[in-house]
């Protein structure tokens, strides 16, 4: 059977992660409250902002901002887009 979490980006119950994917207090806040779905969507937006903002994950400074664009991502709050970016519509 699926494990589930009340997932706060969609606040619904949705298939939740595998196993915490940080170690710590801050992985085990995202297995208990993020759904896969969510941290999929984290992931290809992570990815993006990464290659768009040319970030370097060894500065501690790119991995800060990383961590409060997730933070907001996760919370439903604005974060920062790929600028000229524009989401494929269904």
């Amino acid at each position: 059977m699926t494990r589930t979490v009340k997932c706060r980006k969609y606040n619904e119950e949705l298939p939740g992660l595998d196993r915490p994917p940080y170690p710590g207090a801050k992985g085990q806040d995202i297995f208990e409250h993020i759904s896969q779905k969510a941290w999929k969507e984290w992931q290809d937006h992570q990815t993006m902002l990464i290659n768009e903002k040319r970030l370097n994950m060894m500065n501690a400074e790119d991995r800060k901002f990383i961590q409060a664009e997730m933070d907001k991502f996760f919370a439903g709050e604005d974060y920062a887009q790929a600028e000229g970016y524009v989401p494929p519509s269904n």
